[in-house]
């Protein structure tokens, strides 16, 4: 178990009632994310944390492969699906390099509160862009630490003793310069809550 792995694990008991603090972004997420689903599709959550997105889109979707690196997260993901009925969510604790998921096999791919925790995002983009069909949608949110100096400041800060883990201090042009590298057009792009600068972004596979 890795460092990032292990503070997953012992934040996963309270992240609803942390990430529920800001629900009203919670909420934009879910409605703009929706406007881009169809009944059809099969969709990636990567990084599903304890399943409060994919619990609210499952409805509007065929099927969701929720994944995350932290097996309390999931647990708790599974324990919410089961109570409300959820049928067609696969929830696992694994990562997006898992074998499992074929190149050309999905039709969305989430990643919501992801990019900026990534070691290497490249890599991973490129990965999310094999596992896409033609024309496939990456609909991401990220927050831009690096429009907010003392902020960003203080997440390093804390990265660097080890408080929480590393955070990528992104500002929208270079999240976006860094979407469009993974060979992906931008389709919509929109900050969310300006305390943050938390951006909502759809990009399609080019």
């Amino acid at each position: 178990m890795n460092n990032s792995e292990r503070f997953w694990d012992k934040t996963a008991s309270q992240y609803d009632q942390i990430e529920m603090k800001d629900g009203q972004t919670y909420l934009q997420i879910i409605q703009r994310t929706k406007a881009y689903l169809e009944i059809s599709n099969v969709v990636l959550d990567y990084g599903c944390g304890t399943g409060s997105i994919s619990n609210e889109i499952s409805e509007d979707v065929k099927e969701i492969h929720a994944i995350d690196l932290s097996s309390n997260m999931i647990a708790i993901a599974e324990k919410k699906a089961n109570e409300r009925n959820v049928a067609n969510i696969h929830y696992t604790h694994t990562t997006i390099f898992d074998e499992r998921y074929k190149a050309g096999s999905l039709d969305v791919i989430l990643a919501f509160h992801v990019l900026h925790l990534l070691e290497d995002e490249q890599i991973v983009l490129q990965r999310i862009n094999e596992l896409l069909k033609p024309g496939g949608l990456f609909i991401s949110a990220t927050p831009c630490v690096g429009e907010k100096i003392l902020l960003r400041n203080l997440l390093f800060l804390a990265g660097r003793v080890g408080l929480m883990p590393s955070i990528r201090s992104f500002n929208i042009r270079n999240l976006i310069n860094t979407i469009e590298n993974g060979n992906f057009s931008i389709v919509e792009s929109e900050c969310l809550k300006k305390s943050s600068r938390e951006y909502f972004v759809v990009a399609r596979k080019a």
